[in-house]
């Protein structure tokens, strides 16, 4: 698409903040819930970013992947490593510690596929503390509520920046 171009536009579907917004808030609180226990645990917020980023990827949620990326650089991420999020299996700039954090993102995203092997679980005890692996399980899941409230009711939409 050139600048000229017009893009095309996603429709709302429902307005969430309009129609619940007593989820909405209940919402927002599960995120500074599990952002708590990230830091608590001494989640990198970096790694935060980059999962939740990469759980938005594999959901297919525009807004969030958009949103992931800008909130990733901006608590350091080089380009670089955040371009590599979607091939990280293959890419060299991640940790053993990183690639357990992506390993348990997908199983946890994926979970009809996958219900979390135990293969899965030993290596991200290999790499974290029971406490990290928690806080960690904490943000998968609300990463994945906030995609599938994204995806169906289409409430919010990327705008491209110059």
């Amino acid at each position: 698409m050139t600048i000229t171009e017009t893009p095309v536009t996603t429709p709302v579907r429902y307005d969430v903040e309009a129609l619940a917004p007593t989820f909405l808030k209940a919402m927002n609180r599960l995120d500074a819930a599990a952002i708590h226990e990230l830091d608590a645990a001494g989640i990198d917020p970096g790694l935060r970013e980059l999962v939740r980023l990469r759980a938005s990827q594999l959901n297919g949620c525009a807004y969030c992947v958009d949103l992931h990326s800008r909130d990733a650089r901006s608590v350091g991420e080089p380009e670089q490593r955040i371009w590599a999020v979607a091939v990280w299996r293959e890419a060299p700039f991640f940790t053993a510690r990183e690639r357990a954090a992506f390993e348990l993102t997908e199983a946890v995203t994926l979970l009809s596929e996958t219900h979390v092997p135990d293969d899965v679980h030993a290596a991200i005890a290999q790499q974290l503390s029971d406490a990290e692996i928690a806080a960690l399980l904490c943000l998968v899941v609300t990463i994945n509520a906030w995609n599938a409230l994204s995806l169906a009711s289409r409430s919010w939409s990327p705008e491209l920046t110059a």
